[in-house]
């Protein structure tokens, strides 16, 4: 394996000293410098060329996700690896959208940011647990929010539903006509964009919707 050429950003000086004496220490690491902000790490990389570049997000001299943003634009096959201990989500998504590669906390041990380092040369992702959390959250299936588009009525009758109730049970436990049950129902489905009511009760026992028992 050839040596992986990386860089760091970050504006903390003890930050980079320390991962700098670290990566000094491996044979398999080619380290072409160091930037303490944003726009000095664009211009670093444009005269360096690195393969992978461990970024700092909130620094003075221009933010992780803008220089994230610029090398990416000059250097497409460059693997940014965020080195943060920031996990929100004002700050995870803007730097994946941007084009990072790997996103790991600080709190990580050295041994965890060179593996990440290693990976990211050979075009594999490492995610932080809590980001990768936090990205299972923001694109879990759509099937899962669907539900809060409803009225209260047709929650109720939704969970009725997920019980296996009849149109006339349903109208008989909620106090309601027939008629109005079969509207509920067929605005649930058009609702959740499901076909049918067994469909509409798998929805609900999946989803948690049953009615409390009394």
């Amino acid at each position: 394996m050839d040596k992986v050429r990386v860089m760091i950003v970050d504006d903390h000086e003890m930050v980079r000293l320390g991962i700098k004496s670290y990566l000094l220490t491996e044979d398999k690491i080619d380290f072409l410098g160091e930037a303490s902000g944003g726009k000095e790490a664009a211009e670093l990389a444009r005269k360096t060329q690195p393969e992978v570049i461990l970024m700092d997000l909130l620094m003075e001299g221009g933010t992780g996700i803008e220089a994230t943003k610029e090398i990416m634009s000059f250097l497409p096959q460059c693997r940014i690896i965020i080195l943060t201990s920031y996990y929100d989500d004002e700050q995870v998504f803007p730097a994946l959208e941007a084009g990072a590669h790997s996103y790991i906390l600080k709190t990580s041990s050295a041994t965890a940011i060179l593996t990440a380092i290693y990976k990211a040369a050979k075009g594999e992702s490492v995610i932080e647990p809590q980001v990768a959390n936090k990205m299972m959250t923001k694109f879990r299936p759509k099937e899962k929010r669907l539900h809060e588009d409803l009225t209260a009525r047709e929650m109720d009758v939704l969970q009725c539903l997920g019980d296996g109730l009849t149109n006339q049970e349903i109208a008989e436990v909620l106090y309601i006509g027939v008629k109005t049950v079969k509207t509920h129902v067929s605005n649930i489905l058009s609702k959740l964009e499901l076909t049918d009511r067994t469909q509409a009760a798998i929805y609900a026992n999946r989803n948690g919707l049953l009615r409390k028992s009394t």
